[in-house]
């Protein structure tokens, strides 16, 4: 891990160090618009802390491997990880997170669907949480692109978890939060994918932790194609709910 003289002078000296978690499948086309995004968070956040970066490649088939070496090659307090195969992106985050040591940690879409910038707010928040959650179907949030159906269902199935764990929560599925590390870094999860965020989330509650939520706005993906398979997801989040209301899931 780089010393403190290593980062950015910008940074005080006494900031607590936030490592930035950013799973990654086939982003190749998305790294240069990420590299300017990242570079600009890192300056937003430097009054506050001093921020880490965890790329982690699952099991990319393109470019994207090499060309994140290029991009972020010379950054300070950088690591790279790599899956050799595809193992989800739930699994991607809890590899980024065990690569790390710092108290906090954050995690983002490499498509950059969610501004990284609304993580200034989030950190805002962190205070007596264990975990924050941006959350675009909070009332005071949004979403921007996203096709009505896909929309209505989403909103469906976050009140079923809603009302299945009593907590007053709206989205259960964004992959951009933020952590205490030590909350969540040895919880197990069985949905190494998509549907391991939801899962996250509910093991989290169900051992007492404290969860805020963020409302912030969900835009569509700028580069690449999603990696989401809707009909396997719909199925996976209804053998969830069918495992947490019988209280399968701790």
């Amino acid at each position: 891990m780089p010393s403190a003289a290593d980062r950015p002078a910008t940074v005080p000296a006494a900031a607590r160090r936030l490592a930035l978690v950013v799973p990654m499948k086939d982003e190749a086309a998305g790294l240069p618009a990420l590299g300017v995004a990242l570079a600009a968070l890192r300056q937003e956040l430097a009054d506050l802390v001093a921020l880490e970066f965890v790329f982690v490649d699952d099991g990319s088939t393109d470019d994207t491997w090499s060309l994140l070496h290029d991009q972020f090659g010379t950054w300070p307090d950088v690591q790279f990880v790599r899956h050799r195969t595809n193992q989800g992106i739930a699994a991607s985050i809890a590899t980024g997170l065990q690569a790390t040591d710092a108290e906090w940690a954050a995690s983002i879409d490499a498509d950059l669907s969610y501004d990284p910038r609304e993580l200034r707010t989030m950190l805002a928040q962190r205070e007596g949480a264990d975990l924050v959650t941006a959350s675009p179907y909070h009332p005071s949030g949004g979403v921007a692109g996203v096709p009505r159906w896909r929309l209505a269902l989403s909103r469906t199935l976050s009140l079923a978890y809603r009302c299945l764990l009593r907590a007053p929560i709206h989205t259960w599925t964004s992959c951009f939060r933020l952590y205490r590390r030590a909350a969540v870094v040895d919880l197990p999860l069985a949905t190494p994918g998509f549907l391991g965020t939801a899962e996250l989330l509910v093991r989290v509650l169900r051992r007492g932790g404290r969860v805020r939520e963020h409302p912030c706005v969900l835009g569509v993906r700028r580069f690449g194609q999603s990696k989401m398979k809707i009909v396997r997801t719909i199925l996976g989040h209804l053998r969830l709910l069918a495992a947490v209301a019988l209280r399968r899931v701790k």
